[in-house]
């Protein structure tokens, strides 16, 4: 059966030289970068030259750089440093967040009472910044604003230079969830007002379980794991060696010819918008992922115009793989907690359906599932 992977914001295959430089490292790096013999050494060497690797991407020390086990971690890691060493009192942040910051937030406020306050938005999903202003000059209590950079179902990018100069302007720290756009963007964090931000290495076609957070110089950051003092203290178990480096490796290859592939992936998503349209009546795009400008073009997220009950269980069945974004789709409880903030009532019972694009994609596919869309909706 003919498998057609549109699911690429959930994760990423692994690119073929990834998974080469990951079986090399396995076979021949095996010591623990803290042993202090030659073969512990060797791997040390090799942790140490894919953090500067990784730092060179976005024009930050290699010091700022501290390896995880994915995006969760590091989001759970500088959220509750914040608040526990660093003296945030006050959270600011939107309801349509990843669940690891919105998660973390809600244990912080039951372990501590902090104060959350969230931001206005559009129809769209868009941060309304004159309101995130009005939140910042409210009280002088420690702030820390949270907002992830490229929204991870609807595809909607931040105005993350805009934000960070309000941070900055009111002496606020800014943190952002950047786990679909390290791999995707490139961004200066010397140009970039920015305290905080997380990656996540399977994003971006890397293995799964490792990621890293990006700490500014001078931030005092403790371990909320125990143990030894690997990652400078801050983080405490043994270095996913084998991991990191294919990490390196992805992202290595990911900004090596990133304008070129970035706008064939465009150009494809673009295909799909106008192939939507052309052949489904009703057809409308949830946030702003069908706008170029201002929608990662690696998310589509599309409503149908009423509830299909079975659509994502009969693409499967075709071969193709997708994400629900229904917020009232049939099995599902609760639904996406980003479409039941931003769509109406009625719009929410209509089914919604993420696709997902990498460079891996082509139009070939695309026309594939245009046609099987054809025959189950009707």
């Amino acid at each position: 059966m003919k498998q057609v992977y549109l699911d690429n914001a959930a994760t990423t295959p692994l690119l073929p030289e990834v998974i080469t430089t990951i079986t090399e490292a396995m076979l021949d790096i095996y010591g623990n970068p803290s042993s202090i013999h030659q073969i512990g050494r060797k791997a040390k060497s090799l942790v140490e030259t894919a953090r500067k690797n990784i730092a060179k991407h976005f024009n930050v020390s290699a010091s700022e750089i501290v390896f995880t086990a994915g995006g969760s971690e590091a989001d759970n890691l500088i959220l509750r440093n914040a608040v526990i060493n660093l003296g945030v009192t006050t959270i600011i942040s939107s309801k349509i967040e990843h669940h690891a910051v919105l998660h973390t937030i809600d244990n912080l406020i039951k372990e501590f009472g902090i104060t959350v306050k969230w931001i206005d938005l559009t129809n769209n999903g868009e941060i309304n910044v004159t309101h995130l202003e009005a939140l910042l000059q409210q009280d002088d209590s420690k702030k820390l604003v949270s907002l992830m950079y490229i929204n991870n179902e609807i595809g909607n990018i931040l105005n993350i230079e805009k934000v960070g100069s309000l941070c900055t302007k009111y002496k606020a720290l800014f943190h952002s969830d950047a786990v679909q756009a390290v791999g995707h963007f490139k961004f200066d964090i010397q140009k970039t007002p920015i305290d905080f931000f997380v990656a996540s290495a399977h994003k971006f076609h890397g293995p799964k379980g490792v990621g890293f957070a990006y700490i500014k110089k001078g931030i005092g950051i403790y371990p909320i794991v125990h143990g030894g003092e690997q990652e400078r203290g801050a983080r405490a178990g043994t270095e996913n060696v084998h991991s990191i480096l294919g990490m390196d490796k992805a992202l290595q290859i990911a900004y090596a010819n990133l304008s070129q592939e970035a706008a064939e992936i465009q150009t494809l998503k673009s295909y799909f918008i106008q192939q939507l349209k052309d052949n489904f009546e009703g057809i409308k795009f949830n946030g702003t992922s069908d706008n170029e400008q201002y929608s990662s073009y690696i998310i589509l997220n599309v409503q149908f115009p009423k509830e299909y009950g079975m659509l994502l269980f009969n693409l499967d069945l075709k071969g193709i793989a997708v994400s629900g974004g229904s917020a009232c789709q049939s099995g599902s409880s609760k639904g996406s907690h980003v479409l039941n903030t931003i769509l109406s009532e009625k719009e929410a019972k209509n089914t919604s359906i993420r696709f997902s694009f990498s460079k891996l994609n082509t139009t070939e596919e695309i026309d594939f599932v245009i046609d099987n869309l054809k025959i189950l909706i009707r």
